[in-house]
């Protein structure tokens, strides 16, 4: 199996910053996909960024210009850069990565999930 864990979250002031990390282990082969989704209280869990491994992203509209999504292959570690935080950033949020095993059965693993507060 393939575990994520995350940290970085925390609680800071609007228009401040935050840098997620989350490193996966496990019997990897490879990982195609790494990303941040984010669960706000009685909102629907939506994708942040994602990239792929040969570097290709995606952001959510709310979050371009602002986050920035990198990748360490070789540590199989995927980060979250935030800046200019505002309260509607505030959510739980979750890595995910989806790869090849040792296996070489797929898998798609979910971290524990980092609360970040935007709050003054």
């Amino acid at each position: 199996q393939v575990q994520l864990v995350e940290s970085g979250g925390g609680l800071v002031q609007p228009g401040g910053s935050l840098r997620l990390s989350c490193a996966a282990s496990g019997s990897i082969l490879s990982i195609a996909i790494m990303g941040w989704y984010r669960q706000a209280p009685g909102k629907q869990r939506e994708l942040v960024a994602s990239m792929s491994s040969g570097g290709r992203t995606n952001y959510a509209d709310s979050a371009k210009g602002r986050f920035t999504i990198s990748r360490d292959n070789a540590k199989n570690t995927v980060y979250l850069q935030m800046n200019s935080l505002r309260p509607e950033d505030t959510a739980v949020y979750y890595c995910n990565a989806i790869g090849r095993a040792t296996t070489h059965s797929m898998f798609n693993s979910w971290g524990q999930g980092t609360q970040v507060t935007v709050s003054s």
